[in-house]
């Protein structure tokens, strides 16, 4: 017998995550929304939704579908360190990644370059 899953119900869960309007680049990953104070480097507000400027669902590059967050220029640094995640946030949500380690200086910018979150179709 078959697997099969509508392009709804993936869109469902990336449409939770669309609703973020917070990216942070962090030093290490926080353990809740109220932990990301503490390893914040940069911070950036999002605009939620899909199609809006700041997501995109798609199809996925192979099956499923993607959510598409869009680069993130200039970003200001405020505290240093050695940036590892990047977390988007909705105030009671959050979404963790990790991204290539760089060391980051208070009071100079930051890109953040476009990412994709993936559901596959089941297998």
């Amino acid at each position: 017998m078959a697997k099969a899953c509508s392009d709804a119900y993936m869109n469902a869960m990336l449409q939770l995550i669309d609703d973020a309007d917070t990216l942070t680049i962090c030093s290490a990953q926080p353990a809740n929304v109220a932990g990301i104070a503490a390893v914040a480097l940069a911070s950036v507000a999002l605009t939620p939704g899909d199609g809006n400027g700041d997501f995109t669902i798609a199809d996925g590059d192979t099956n499923g579908r993607k959510l598409t967050v869009a680069q993130q220029s200039a970003i200001a640094i405020t505290a240093s360190g050695t940036a590892n995640h990047v977390v988007i946030d909705d105030g009671t949500n959050l979404y963790v990644t990790t991204c290539t380690s760089q060391v980051l200086t208070s009071g100079g910018t930051v890109t953040c370059p476009a990412f994709d979150i993936e559901v596959a179709d089941p297998a």
